[in-house]
């Protein structure tokens, strides 16, 4: 049976080189620096390098955004995960339960941040693609067109309240795609549902360069979302819960 290190390290949530088309060196980059990898040997959280340069992006999204938000907003949250995971085990062994239920709230928060953070940079390239053959059937069989789901997505990014994701992802139990509009990381989610595409509406993404116009950065970041990415993860995502 496997482990929940193995689970997590094979997981489609978090990915790897095999989710990832390898005929170019968009993935080959990706899987080189390991972007989807997040936790190492010993089952701490690591937070890898971007699987492209820091102007890879413009004019899209600007090379100070991408810094911050990469380094300091994705950082922390993976800094902030190993100290909650630290801390639960901690007060498990002195029996401090209600410490152990605080950081349990902390690590569901930050663990979500790497995960989501994580799927974002590899669903993101700087020219525009289309989904295509079997992602593009079960859209519109789920959707009825992918302009259907552009719209929805875009909708649901557009209207988070507060901070939060819109999300496509594949939900094994109905064996559809299905989307999300969370709130902050965790929140408003199902269970099982698998994210294959995650666009990012906290502030800290997008104001930097379009200030308080979250509408046109979503706009923005669906005409550069790399289809390829989702449809590998959509594929992968079938497998794992088939």
């Amino acid at each position: 049976m496997m482990n929940r290190k193995d689970f997590i390290r094979n997981s489609v949530i978090i990915g790897g080189a095999t989710i990832l088309p390898i005929n170019n060196v968009f993935s080959q980059n990706v899987s080189e620096n390991g972007m989807d990898e997040l936790v190492d040997s010993n089952g701490s959280f690591i937070h890898k390098p971007l699987p492209y340069n820091k102007t890879f992006l413009e004019p899209y999204m600007d090379e100070e955004t991408l810094h911050l938000h990469h380094e300091f907003h994705h950082g922390g949250a993976v800094k902030g995960a190993n100290k909650d995971l630290e801390n639960i085990k901690k007060h498990l062994q002195s029996e401090e339960m209600d410490q152990v239920d605080l950081w349990t709230r902390k690590l569901a928060y930050h663990f979500s941040s790497h995960v989501l953070h994580s799927i974002f940079w590899t669903n993101l390239t700087n020219k525009k693609t289309e989904p295509k053959a079997e992602l593009l059937k079960q859209i519109e069989q789920d959707f009825g067109s992918f302009d259907n789901l552009k719209a929805y997505i875009s909708k649901i990014s557009k209207s988070v309240e507060g901070s939060g994701w819109g999300i496509l992802g594949y939900q094994p139990y109905s064996q559809s795609l299905t989307l999300l509009q969370c709130e902050n990381h965790q929140k408003l989610t199902q269970w099982g549902v698998v994210p294959l595409l995650v666009i990012d509406v906290w502030e800290h993404a997008y104001y930097l360069k379009y200030k308080n116009k979250r509408a046109e950065f979503v706009d923005t970041v669906l005409e550069i979302i790399n289809w390829d990415n989702v449809a590998e993860r959509f594929v992968t995502a079938k497998k794992l819960h088939g």
